[in-house]
């Protein structure tokens, strides 16, 4: 059969579904091409190119794309989409075509689900439950490559976290936590394990400005961490949620001045204030937050 795999969003980022879905086809002898979702809407009779055509959308916002897609007889998944759809154990437990995207030196995946903060701006709770439970061991999506990109929610909220640190301290790859891990569940064990990483990047979370326990937690683990660089050790903040201007800066400042590197993540970015996305823009242009201290310099030199 010949399959299409249509990318409605990733951009920088592989779509970990696709991957799965290239090689179980590849593994039934099936010709596999991969479509960005503009391409696949330029082609004409699309539905007789193909036996099957799957699309994957994680970002909501798409619905005009995806209405599109669906009516040139794509089939849709993923968590931007009204669909809710898993794969089955055959998919899901395959390891991913990472040549799909070109890949060479880097695996994907999971290692656990489901998060038990239940936080009102996030998907995961509603999506994979308000626990974090083992899905993989790092065997089953890595084959030997030089980095590792984990996309775990909470890791450090499933009971078998510390044989997973050990599985990612194994491999000896270079490992980026991409998704912000949990401050307040840091232990001296679990720090530990993390210091016997080899980090590429380190990202933290610290959403609620008023929760000061995560202030704490951050001290205690640079205090004890091997890492560093503060490049290494990155904290989403959560602003145009539930924070003003000055819970937004004070959790900004802190960071930088107790070793992290803040990087602001906008909520509801197409209708947050110029203010907000002025103060992205400052946060997260390295080069000009590390010559602008203030972020009332950086606003009066914009207008």
């Amino acid at each position: 059969m010949k399959i299409a795999l249509v990318d409605v969003d990733s951009h920088n980022f592989p779509n970990l579904v696709l991957m799965k879905l290239s090689a179980w086809h590849k593994n039934r002898g099936d010709e596999v091409i991969l479509i960005r979702a503009e391409k696949a809407l330029q082609e004409e009779n699309l539905i007789f190119k193909y036996d099957k055509i799957y699309g994957a959308c994680v970002f909501s916002g798409q619905e005009e794309i995806l209405q599109k897609l669906e009516s040139r007889g794509v089939h849709l998944g993923g968590t931007g989409t009204r669909y809710r759809e898993i794969l089955p154990p055959e998919i899901e437990h395959i390891m991913p075509d990472y040549y799909l995207y070109g890949i060479t030196d880097t695996a994907y995946g999971f290692l656990t689900r489901g998060c038990p903060r239940g936080c009102s701006f996030c998907v995961v709770g509603r999506k994979e439950g308000r626990k974090s439970y083992k899905v993989a061991d790092v065997s089953e999506w890595w084959a030997g490559q030089e980095n590792i990109k984990l996309i775990d929610p909470n890791l450090l909220a499933c009971t078998e976290h510390l044989e997973l640190l050990k599985q990612l301290a194994e491999t000896g790859a270079y490992i980026d936590i991409t998704q912000g891990l949990d401050a307040r569940l840091l232990t001296a064990k679990n720090i530990e394990l993390i210091n016997e990483l080899k980090i590429k990047n380190l990202h933290f979370a610290w959403d609620n400005p008023r929760d000061d326990s995560i202030m704490s937690a951050l001290k205690n683990f640079r205090e004890k961490s091997r890492i560093k660089d503060r490049r290494k050790l990155n904290v989403y903040v959560l602003v145009n949620y539930w924070s003003n201007r000055e819970e937004d800066l004070r959790r900004i400042y802190w960071l930088r001045d107790n070793g992290f590197d803040p990087y602001v993540m906008v909520f509801d970015k197409i209708n947050a204030p110029k203010e907000i996305t002025k103060m992205q823009r400052w946060v997260n242009n390295k080069r000009i937050f590390s010559v602008v201290k203030n972020f009332e310099d950086y606003d009066t030199r914009i207008g």
